[in-house]
Formats: C-alpha cells, structure tokens, sequence
C-alpha cells in the first residue's frame, strides 16, 4: 500500500465516499452464519460442506446477476442451490426451514464496528460524508435508519453495482474533485479496485469476514493517486 505524504494530516473539505456493510457495521457475519446453517440442514451425502458452498457461490453469481444483491437475491440462491444439489424441487415445509436462515439476517440488529459512530461524528465536522453503498435500496437504507448514522452524511446512494464507471457518475454528479475525493470501504472488487480506476483515491479497511465474492487482487494506484490501508475505521481521523 502507498501512504499518503507527509503531512498526512488532509485539509478540510475533501469528500469522503464511505461503504456500509462491514465498513460501518457487520454485515456479513450473519449470512456466514445462515449458510453454515444452510449447508448443515442440507447434509447432502454426495457432497461435502466445501463442495456445498462452492455451488452456492455460483448460484448467488447467477442470482445476482438476474436480481441484484439483497436479502431477497439470497433466499433465491439458498433455494437453487438446495434443488440443484438434492435433485428435487422443494416442499413447502423445505421452502420455509430455508428461508427462516435468511429472515435471521434481516431480523438481527445493527451493530456497529468500534469507534465508527464517533469517527463519523468527528469527520462530518470537517469533510463531506455520502455514504455509497450497493444492493437493495429499502433494504440498505433501513439499515442506516437503525444505525442512527444517517444524519453524518450529505447524500446516501445506493448504486446496483459499484463499478468505475459507477464512480464517474456519482463524482459528476455530486461535483466531486478526483483530487480530494477518496473511497473508503473493505471491498477490493466493489470499493477500491474500481475507485481507483474512476481516478479517485482510496482507503482499504479490510475486515475479516469480507464476502468471498468481493476478494480481488488490490489494484496498484497511479502516480497521482494515493492509496492507504488502515486496521480500523478509527484512524481515518489520523488522516482527516
């Protein structure tokens, strides 16, 4: 990763577009815990537990691409991939276990990463905070109700897909100068490779539980882009 130069301390009024789920909040921690019970309940003997979740991973590429991300995408996924393996279509009592796995996750409260609601509170004061998130738009911005963050920010935008051409859009259109606009998410595929590439820079926060389909190589940064990794969202303020 390339720090930023010293002083590395930013002036006032940068944009700082920031990620949701598992940036600001865990997020995919409970759908782990809903495909581990999945993958249990389904016990297929022809297949093992890895096998169960690699077939899920293509199923949840294919449903993404013909719905989009959110809760309901993946009640979809656990049903194909569930038929798929076992061969069968399945029963209503089936169809109900499968989904009580997802309805968990939009049952679960909002919990905060450490630190954020302070950071945020601390940043809003001297930057201008969007919050740029991906998935479905009730879904998401319910989320940020709950979390009680929302009055951080200036604008929320909650894009189908985060790509850089995504990124341009949204630049253009809240006025963004590429030079003191930064992205800030725990996502290489969907927060950083593509900001970088829209010609912003960015800040990787990883977080252990990253969703296996967001992992990509980091891109390397041009010249005059800066990119920066950081533990915890806490010491953006070391930077802003």
């Amino acid at each position: 990763m390339v720090n930023l130069p010293k002083p590395s301390r930013q002036n006032p009024g940068n944009t700082l577009l920031i990620d949701a789920d598992d940036t600001l909040w865990e997020n995919n921690i409970y759908f782990e815990r809903a495909i581990a019970a999945f993958i249990s309940y389904l016990a297929h003997q022809a297949h093992t537990p890895a096998q169960i979740r690699e077939h899920l991973n293509h199923c949840e590429h294919a449903t993404i691409a013909a719905h989009g991300y959110g809760l309901r995408s993946f009640r979809r996924s656990l049903v194909s991939c569930f038929e798929e393996l076992s061969g069968t279509t399945v029963t209503d009592d089936q169809y109900r276990r499968i989904l009580s796995f997802a309805d968990c996750i939009a049952e679960h409260e909002i919990e905060l990463l450490p630190r954020v609601a302070e950071t945020l509170e601390e940043l809003s004061a001297r930057h201008r905070l969007i919050l740029v998130t991906k998935g479905d738009p009730a879904e998401q911005t319910g989320k940020l109700e709950r979390s009680g963050l929302a009055p951080h920010f200036t604008a929320v935008e909650v894009l189908p897909e985060k790509h850089h051409e995504a990124y341009l859009a949204l630049a253009a259109h809240h006025r963004c100068d590429a030079a003191r606009t930064w992205m800030i998410g725990n996502s290489p595929r969907s927060d950083i490779n593509p900001a970088l590439r829209a010609g912003l820079h960015a800040i990787f926060i990883p977080h252990s539980f990253t969703w296996v389909l967001e992992h990509e190589v980091v891109t390397v940064p041009s010249s005059e882009q800066h990119l920066l990794e950081l533990e915890n969202f806490s010491q953006l303020l070391h930077h802003f």
